[in-house]
């Protein structure tokens, strides 16, 4: 069998990431020679998917190495569902609360352990996300399952004050309007607000040939600031309208220049491939889902693949100029190839070298013993039922006024995450450390305490991840590290995922196939010959 040092490569791709993995789609018929590398044993890299079993292994493998896009994670199993005491450290490394004597351990209502598929980074598309189109006009959507994410939900307690995480079974969430006909028929909004609501939303809705509200006006202030001035929108809508921006900063720190365009892209992808939402996520994992159809797609085209094997070192141009295959890169195997170009992340090409102190988050998954289905309402005749859902928790509503809000994305066993009867919650904060593990936890905490006695949670995991949030207002470009050697931009912390990733790919792309073919067939391939589908 010929080894991977014998074969001259016309680019290795280092990591399995969503932007790698769609890199690797985008050569599938370019004919070159591709070689695929991931110094993990699964796919996915910081958009991996685990079960239970894996995700214990995942965090035993992060806090012994030290150096990842992740950090300090801990896994708790919870033994009762009534008491939330302070954790104790068990033998594993794992976290368990404590269980009275006599009461029942409620981890016998986890299923086996392939029955979760728990996501790293359960972001959702947009409907009119320029993915979806890269998606069909690649043909790997046929691959594919999505289901449609559905109403968005923001926490308004009756006594925002309280300073403890127990509201008993008071419901204490509001669905957040998402068009004219929501708007009118919300009771927890007065006649007076509606009509200011409606200027702002008429506004933003423009169609092209009326102008464009991002270049006609003045967004530089904060986004509350915007809504006051320019629209007398009152207090009280601030954050359900930021909420719809899916901004993780605080109302203080969200520029309207960022928050505009993004409510406009919330209204403007509602009814586009249905009625009654605007978003849509991929069964069996989110994004590491579609990156395995797209590494699957590539092999069938002819790429190679190696996971367990990552990058030790390269050099690039220790040979005469005019080299076809000037990269030299010792692998982690032992074995030295050769290739024109290279590309992967900053952390898959070299972990100590880190171009920008990259933003941080917290983040929780936990597995609740409840559909939790007062949050899948059909809203609009004719709807499919949502497999997912939004809840915003403004800082003030969780006793921290200036700590930025925190988003739980809950998804049904109708995603494929969790068996029937329980669901998933994705929490994320962009305040790391244990103060965005509290908030996280408190968040959670209400909402299953708002659903009843029938909902515990009974597993969860908390970590920091690194990467990049888009509210920073810098386009991501790739990096140049050498001639022949480029990075990507660390993966995106966002909660829906902005068209800029496909833009680096498509960087990234004509870099390597430069003049050979025309530009505008970027992802758009015609099926293979005798097949319908990759």
């Amino acid at each position: 069998m010929e080894t991977l040092s014998e074969t001259p490569w016309d680019v290795i791709i280092a990591g399995t990431g969503l932007a790698q993995s769609l890199l690797a789609l985008a050569l599938s018929r370019s004919g070159k020679k591709v070689l695929h590398l991931d110094r993990n044993p699964y796919y996915g890299g910081s958009e991996a998917a685990f079960s239970l079993d894996e995700a214990q292994e995942w965090m035993d493998g992060v806090n012994q190495r030290g150096q990842s896009p992740f950090e300090d994670v801990k896994i708790f199993t919870y033994q009762h569902p009534q008491d939330s005491p302070q954790s104790t450290p068990s033998q594993d490394g794992s976290e368990s609360s404590a269980r009275p004597a006599g009461t029942p351990d409620i981890r016998a209502n986890l299923a086996a352990s392939r029955a979760y598929t728990l996501s790293l980074s359960p972001y959702f598309l947009y409907t009119r996300s320029r993915l979806i189109s890269t998606l069909i006009s690649s043909k790997v959507y046929r691959q594919l399952e999505f289901m449609a994410v559905g109403s968005w939900w923001i926490h308004s307690p009756e006594n925002p004050n309280v300073e403890d995480c127990d509201l008993g079974a008071t419901r204490a969430f509001h669905r957040v309007p998402g068009n004219r006909e929501d708007i009118f028929a919300d009771t927890h909004i007065s006649m007076k607000s509606k009509r200011t609501l409606m200027r702002f939303l008429r506004h933003i809705s423009k169609s092209e040939d009326e102008g464009d509200v991002e270049t006609d006006e003045d967004l530089s202030m904060p986004f509350g600031e915007y809504l006051s001035s320019k629209f007398s929108v009152p207090q009280n809508l601030h954050a359900p309208l930021l909420s719809l921006s899916l901004s993780q900063l605080s109302q203080q720190s969200t520029s309207a220049t960022y928050a505009v365009p993004r409510v406009k892209r919330h209204l403007s992808s509602i009814g586009t491939f249905g009625p009654g939402f605007g978003g849509v996520v991929s069964k069996y994992g989110s994004a590491s889902e579609i990156l395995q159809v797209a590494c699957r797609a590539s092999a069938v085209g002819g790429g190679v693949y190696a996971l367990d094997t990552g990058i030790q070192s390269l050099a690039d141009g220790d040979v005469t100029a005019d080299a076809e295959y000037p990269v030299e890169v010792q692998l982690s195997s032992g074995e030295s190839v050769r290739s024109k170009v290279v590309f992967g992340s900053t952390w898959d090409l070299s972990e100590k070298e880190q171009l920008s102190p990259p933003t941080k988050v917290a983040r929780s998954i936990s597995v609740v013993s409840s559909s939790l289905a007062s949050l899948f309402p059909i809203t609009v005749e004719g709807a499919p039922m949502a497999a997912s859902t939004v809840l915003m928790f403004p800082g003030d509503t969780l006793s921290s006024p200036q700590s930025p809000p925190v988003y739980l994305q809950v998804h049904s066993s109708d995603t494929g995450d969790c068996p029937r009867e329980q669901s998933i919650i994705y929490g994320s904060v962009s305040l790391p450390g244990p103060e965005g593990h509290t908030l996280l936890e408190c968040a959670v905490d209400r909402l299953v305490r708002a659903e009843g006695p029938q909902a515990i949670v009974l597993w969860s995991m908390r970590y920091d991840q690194l990467g990049r949030l888009s509210n920073d207002g810098t386009p991501p470009t790739l990096h140049t590290h050498s001639p022949h050697v480029f990075s990507f931009p660390p993966s995106s912390l966002d909660l829906a995922l902005e068209d800029d990733t496909v833009d680096t790919v498509k960087e990234a792309w004509t870099r390597i196939v430069g003049v050979e073919v025309d530009h505008d067939d970027f992802m758009i391939f015609d099926d293979r010959d005798g097949a319908s589908a990759e």
